[in-house]
């Protein structure tokens, strides 16, 4: 029982030294491992120290070549520059050189001059000597001389008087300029003239209504006196007061038909300070009617100020009605019919824009609106010199005119006047 006893415990003695075995085994496996790993680490320690050391020599070499190819460059642009003296210094030399070379020909050619010189004086002075009859070759040679003067003191006296011939041919010339460019004045005139008269023919309608309502009224009012006086009423105040109503009628008419025939007559082309203001008030008093027929809104802002400019109340008054003739031509078949005269003053000019709700002008046609006889409008409706007499108008004041158009958008005409001089004065 004792043994069978001690033959249980034996195996159990004998598995703990087993597993001690086991673990030492392992242990040292470790560590043999952790040794290798060692041994790895200081060999990759010993690698990065080379690779560092290494990568020092390979910035240190890096920096030598930086330098050398510095050195390198410097040298270069040296001998560039150098080279460039060089072939400075070439080409001047062979500048002088060559000036050299001239001189020496010239010098050359002065000197075969010289010795062909010396040689015929030598000739002549023998042949003086020699030859007595050189005299009377001398003063033959004298006569021919004074013969071919004498021949071209004629010949000057030709060109005097060709030269007379041509100053006269050249007032005339200038007398005919003068005259023509008179004619081509007085023709510009007859143009705004008729231009004036086709303006006038084209308000017909309208001031002929405008007319109209004061013989109407004009009418009434003398009919009421008269029927007043009929019935042999004491009471003279209203018969009184229904006179001098037909004759407020009756001053309206005048003032309109005075207006007409202002605008319509062939003044004289003068200069003198007027308002603006007044000039685009009048346009729009011709042309009221005729706007308020066709159904077209007009809206007129200048601003506060009052720019007075120097110029032609008439051919003024014939710009603005030209450009409103053309905005009324232009807004006809729009959707919205409206136009708007704007204004600013400057401190040297004044800006009058004239817009329009129309369909606008065609791209690529701005710059030949004012050409004469270029028109837009159908066949029948507009000879094509409203705006080029505008045009011709507003350079004669001193003043530009331009348009600015978008098509669907409208047409904005651009007018600018130079201010009087009392104008740009003032502050």
């Amino acid at each position: 029982m004792s043994d069978s006893v001690a033959a249980d415990r034996q195996p159990a003695v004998a598995e703990p030294g087993a597993a001690a075995g086991r673990l030492r085994a392992q242990v040292e496996a470790l560590e043999h491992r952790l040794r290798q790993r060692d041994a790895q680490r200081r060999a990759l320690l010993h690698i990065l120290g080379d690779l560092n050391e290494f990568n020092k020599r390979l910035a240190h070499q890096r920096k030598a070549m930086l330098h050398i190819l510095a050195d390198y460059e410097q040298d270069r642009r040296r001998l560039a520059r150098q080279t460039e003296r060089l072939d400075n210094s070439r080409r001047a030399l062979l500048h002088i050189l060559g000036d050299l070379n001239e001189f020496n020909k010239r010098l050359a050619h002065q000197r075969k001059a010289m010795l062909h010189i010396l040689a015929d004086y030598e000739q002549d002075r023998r042949r003086l000597a020699r030859q007595t009859e050189r005299l009377d070759n001398s003063r033959r040679a004298l006569l021919h001389i004074l013969q071919d003067s004498h021949q071209d003191k004629r010949k000057l006296e030709d060109s005097r008087k060709a030269m007379i011939h041509i100053m006269g041919d050249l007032r005339e010339t200038t007398a005919e300029m003068q005259r023509r460019e008179q004619e081509l004045r007085d023709k510009q005139e007859q143009l705004v003239q008729a231009g004036k008269l086709a303006t006038l023919g084209e308000l017909t309608t309208g001031v002929a209504h405008e007319l109209n309502n004061p013989l109407n009224n004009t009418g009434l009012f003398v009919g009421n006196a008269v029927d007043l006086l009929e019935l042999g009423g004491t009471d003279r105040g209203p018969i009184v007061r229904a006179l001098r109503q037909a004759l407020q009628q009756v001053g309206k008419a005048t003032e309109i038909i005075s207006h007409l025939r202002t605008f319509g007559r062939a003044a004289p082309v003068s200069r003198e300070p007027i308002s603006l203001r007044q000039v685009i008030e009048r346009s729009l008093a011709l042309m009221r009617e005729q706007l308020r027929l066709r159904e077209i809104e007009v809206t007129a802002d200048l601003g506060p100020a009052e720019p007075v400019v120097v110029g032609n109340p008439i051919q003024l008054e014939q710009v603005f009605l030209n450009l409103l003739t053309n905005a009324r031509d232009a807004v006809a078949d729009a959707p919205r019919k409206a136009i708007r005269i704007s204004g600013a003053v400057g401190p040297a000019a004044v800006e009058v824009a004239v817009a329009d709700t129309g369909p606008g002008i065609p791209p690529g046609l701005e710059r030949r609106i004012f050409d004469p006889f270029f028109t837009t409008k159908e066949v029948g409706r507009g000879t094509g010199l409203g705006l080029s007499i505008t045009y011709g108008i507003v350079k004669e004041h001193g003043g530009t005119i331009s348009v600015v158009s978008r098509p669907g958008e409208g047409a904005t005409f651009l007018l600018q006047l130079p201010l009087a001089a009392a104008e740009t004065n003032e502050p």
